[in-house]
């Protein structure tokens, strides 16, 4: 059966050659590198952890063997994953630039158009992709298991690091990312790439906070006295900690970690643009146009002792 097709833009003249497609959610998390990309994993790959007890000793003469090593391990292995989208010619051709696909019976499919499908199937995976990255479930068809899936049957996760959350709010939201920084490890505090990745909705309250909104509207005007205006989108921290806004996390949950504790693994990096387009009229005889995507994904963290999470229930503590 073939994909049902939604064609809500009409040929008129010799105007509206411009295919309109809506607003895509951009794979941010991979594009703004907040996570530590693997673009070569054939299957699987290893991450290593190694562990010591009080290496440093006091001095003597003899060799003594004193400290001990742990080495554990986590499995990164992404989940092969396909586009298969099938549309047929007659669904569009009245609608859909009628002098480009010209007057045969046989007729082609416009490149403009077929330029509109790559960009349009690349951008739902790369939506579909920031999802699973913070919440796939890989018991859906679509999905591999994301960070905070992994994360909430981990039983390393110390329950001292699991904040329970709550609907968080402009007025919350300073004692709720208070809450976050207090429980990250003492170890991990003031490195370089520890940031706490946020739902939208969490720094969406967390900017109205900055913006004088927390409280009476009377209280002040925030920042520099410019209500939310102060913010266009760039950096934001906590404490010192770095804010990262995850697309894909759900509403009023987060997770803090390094980024260089945080892995997306895929075949061939470029797999996540890579789309064919095919006309069938010269293999098969029909009037089908099929597009074809082919990748692998999946993510995977390396010590779960260094995760703080909230609002991420944890079922094996």
């Amino acid at each position: 059966m073939a994909t049902t097709t939604s064609l809500t833009t009409s040929y008129s003249g010799a105007g509206g050659k411009e295919y309109i497609a809506a607003s895509l959610l951009s794979g941010s998390t991979i594009e703004n590198g907040l996570i530590t990309v693997k673009p070569n994993v054939k299957h699987k790959e290893v991450l290593k952890k190694v562990s010591t007890d009080a290496i440093l000793k006091d001095a003597s003469c003899d060799f003594t063997a004193t400290s001990t090593l742990t080495l554990t391990e986590r499995i990164l292995e992404p989940k092969e994953l396909k586009v298969n989208l099938q549309l047929c010619k007659a669904d569009f051709r009245g609608d859909w630039e009628a002098i480009d696909m010209g007057m045969s019976a046989h007729d082609s499919l416009p490149p403009n158009f077929a330029d509109f499908l790559i960009g349009h199937v690349a951008g739902k995976v790369a939506q579909r992709v920031e999802q699973n990255i913070w919440a796939g479930d890989a018991s859906t068809s679509g999905d591999f298991d994301g960070i905070s899936t992994l994360i909430a049957a981990d039983a390393l996760l110390p329950s001292g690091q699991e904040i329970a959350g709550t609907t968080v709010t402009a007025s919350n939201v300073i004692a709720q990312l208070g809450s976050i920084v207090d429980a990250i490890p003492s170890s991990l505090y003031g490195s370089e790439d520890l940031k706490i990745y946020v739902s939208q909705d969490i720094a969406r309250a967390y900017v109205r906070a900055l913006g004088g909104f927390s409280v009476a509207a009377t209280s002040n005007a925030g920042v520099g006295s410019q209500g939310t205006q102060w913010w266009n989108g760039g950096a934001l921290s906590f404490d010192g900690v770095s804010i990262a806004i995850a697309n894909g996390l759900a509403d009023s949950t987060a997770i803090a970690a390094e980024k260089s504790n945080l892995f997306f693994g895929t075949g061939i990096l470029n797999d996540t643009n890579l789309v064919k387009v095919l006309d069938m009229s010269d293999l098969d005889g029909s009037d089908n146009v099929r597009v074809i995507m082919k990748m692998t994904g999946g993510v995977q963290y390396a010590i779960a002792e260094d995760i703080t999470t909230y609002g991420i229930t944890n079922s094996a503590n």
